[in-house]
């Protein structure tokens, strides 16, 4: 039995409303492919920085999908938000000088088209990326086929049998909610993870 940290996926990506399909899809892809997302999102210690928090999470996590495809400026900044970038290099820091545990670090890093990252984070050439094109669905066969490659001897459904559960999901998704008096558009990460846990042990694969 794989433990906790072999589970856990540590999801690093944008959390505007802009990005919430993509980021919604890919935790449910995560979760029906038999792991834990984790995310930033699910603490609110306000006794803790930021920063400490995601280094914490980043260590209980053997495994990161990182996407870096926001780098556009900010309307009202003219600025780019490089957290993205700069969390990948917490995770990649953590694999490289970490104890034998976090050496056994691996992660997916994507983008929105191939050879895009070249042009505001060159340091990376050579890593393997793949891209979403802003696609749910191709986000969801990425990150299927990657956590596929990452545990060999379990079987996970296809990308699209996956994509296919995701609209399943979504579409029930505001009867669900209205079920419990909670609004769709107002879910935190912690709500939206347990509704969809749930709903994933009611639909399990048939294989499972």
């Amino acid at each position: 039995m794989r433990s906790e940290y072999e589970l856990s996926v540590f999801i690093n990506c944008p959390f505007d409303r802009a990005y919430q399909k993509l980021f919604r899809a890919i935790v449910f892809a995560v979760h029906d492919c038999g792991y834990t997302a984790r995310s930033a999102l699910e603490i609110s210690d306000t006794s803790q920085t930021r920063v400490a928090k995601i280094f914490q999470m980043i260590s209980e996590c053997r495994i990161g999908l990182h996407d870096i495809s926001r780098t556009q400026l900010d309307s009202k900044t003219r600025l780019p938000r490089f957290n993205m970038p700069l969390e990948l290099g917490m995770f990649l820091g953590a694999k490289e000088y970490g104890n034998k545990k976090q050496r056994r670090k691996i992660c997916l890093v994507l983008d929105r088209s191939p050879h895009r990252y070249q042009k505001f984070c060159s340091d990376i050439a050579g890593q393997d990326l793949s891209t979403h094109g802003q696609s749910a669905e191709r986000a969801i066969g990425a990150v299927r086929d990657f956590l596929r490659n990452a545990a060999p001897p379990v079987m996970i459904p296809g990308g699209r049998t996956i994509y296919r559960r995701y609209l399943h999901f979504s579409k029930e998704l505001p009867a669900i909610c209205r079920g419990l008096g909670l609004r769709q558009d107002q879910l935190i990460f912690n709500d939206y993870a347990v509704l969809m846990s749930r709903w994933l042990k009611q639909h399990a694969h048939p294989s499972a």
